[in-house]
């Protein structure tokens, strides 16, 4: 229902001032799109659970490559002054999209390699090291907010594979300066920070953005305006059928409508969490299962939070319903791999009696 709603509301999202022919090369461009990711999510899900932990450290070098390379002048495509794209003729590829995914399974990769036989974490330090070395490469682009994603995504996965609560502590004592670092370094940021602060004392000085996006909500009023009939699209708000498609959902479809749309994830999460209930904790599966599972609800509520001027404007797609086939192709196949790690029979060899007397004593 939701690959549903996102290849209707492309559709709708794109249509611009002055109709023409144009229009219908987003719709079929995302056609194209969802057949890869839905072929990519089908091959995901009849993979067999073990295969994610196999390639997982290999998948997260790959990324790491691409990450690198796209920051090469003349190799990665620079558009609105970041360079984020890798490029060959018509197909184009966004590779902090493949690290929503790779970076949780090789965070649970190397954690799992640090249980015990009582599944607990021996050494916790080295899933820092990857965190820092991929986000690095995302701030270089520049891409705060996926920065800031992968940051909070790659937080929940450690949390779920229950690391050590104490070095959440250490983390973010380092984490937090470095990031105001950051923003204080980049004025535009700044500008954007202030101008969010200003969405609700002083409309006028709020970011073209969510002025725009909220006067779309507004305009859809409770039962909208009509399918395909919205008129902010036009030219008015920006970026309508990607990072801010849940605006025109408001505007053509009314609260009824995103209100909807919230439901539709609520029932994703709550039956994705039922689907997980039969795999054992403390496992590869487990963890990575989880955590995918909450990165794409997640940036589906991140994403309308920024709609609704409750977080600062930044570029993060709604997953399986904004344009785009990186963000679509990836979110179909964390779904499959969902649905494969679903499946995952394994569990920890229960320690004797004289093994637990032994540990006990030793310490």
């Amino acid at each position: 229902m939701l690959l549903g709603i996102g290849l209707l509301m492309v559709l709708s999202a794109s249509i611009t001032s002055r109709p023409s022919a144009s229009d219908q090369i987003y719709l079929s461009r995302h056609l194209v799109f969802l057949a890869l990711a839905v072929a990519g999510g089908v091959t995901a899900a009849a993979m067999p659970p073990t295969f994610w932990k196999r390639i997982a450290p290999l998948a997260f070098l790959v990324t790491f490559g691409l990450l690198a390379i796209v920051l090469i002048p003349g190799v990665g495509t620079e558009v609105n002054g970041a360079r984020r794209w890798l490029r060959y003729g018509p197909a184009s590829l966004q590779p902090s999209e493949l690290a929503k995914v790779t970076l949780p399974l090789f965070l649970c990769w190397v954690i799992d390699r640090r249980r015990n036989k009582f599944g607990q974490i021996v050494v916790a330090a080295p899933p820092l090291i990857p965190i820092a070395l991929t986000v690095f490469l995302v701030l270089q682009e520049p891409d705060l907010g996926t920065s800031v994603f992968l940051c909070l995504i790659s937080m929940i996965c450690l949390f779920i594979a229950e690391w050590p609560l104490w070095q959440f502590v250490l983390a973010g004592g380092f984490a937090v300066p470095f990031a105001a670092g950051m923003v204080a370094l980049k004025p535009y940021q700044l500008e954007r920070i202030n101008g969010f602060l200003a969405s609700w004392s002083a409309f006028d000085q709020a970011p073209y953005q969510i002025q725009q996006s909220l006067t779309t909500l507004g305009v859809g009023g409770g039962s909208g305006v009509g399918l395909g009939r919205g008129v902010q699209k036009l030219s008015f708000l920006p970026e309508a059928n990607t990072d801010f498609v849940f605006a025109v959902i408001g505007e053509e479809l009314g609260i009824i409508g995103t209100l909807g749309l919230i439901a539709l994830w609520t029932a994703f999460f709550l039956l994705g969490l039922k689907l997980l209930t039969r795999v054992q904790r403390r496992t590869f599966a487990s963890a990575a299962a989880i955590t995918l599972l909450t990165q794409l609800v997640l940036q589906a509520a991140i994403n309308a939070c920024v709609v609704t001027a409750l977080l600062p404007p930044k570029g993060i797609p709604h997953p399986l319903v904004s344009y785009g086939g990186s963000s679509l192709v990836m979110s179909v196949l964390a779904i499959g791999i969902i649905v494969s790690l679903s499946r995952d029979d394994s569990t920890f060899a229960l320690p004797s009696v004289e093994e637990v007397d032994d540990t006990l004593n030793r310490q």
